[in-house]
């Protein structure tokens, strides 16, 4: 769904949500029932979550320099060590 915004001229913006491409020129104004116009704007691009967003610009910066990996990252916690906190897993059998 995308959402599209419609002007009217005495009772300000008007937002609906429609299939994309399905939006018309006009729609009536809820309050006066007058035609309100179509706005465009810009495609609110930033509406995605900051890990994804992040993502993609850590993508878009190693196109031109790539991060170099010398070596594997280290372990998370002691290593060999496994932990967990989730109760079903007390009930698996002890190695």
């Amino acid at each position: 769904m995308a959402e599209y915004r419609f002007e009217c001229g005495e009772h300000g913006g008007i937002d609906i949500e429609a299939a994309m491409g399905t939006a018309p020129s006009t729609l009536p104004c809820p309050t006066c029932h007058r035609p309100a116009r179509r706005v465009f704007g810009a495609p609110m691009l930033n509406r995605s979550r900051g890990a994804v967003r992040s993502t993609y610009e850590r993508a878009e910066r190693s196109a031109d320099a790539p991060d170099v990996v010398r070596s594997p990252p280290p372990r998370a916690g002691r290593p060999g060590a496994r932990f967990t906190n989730d109760p079903a897993h007390r009930r698996l059998p002890k190695p």
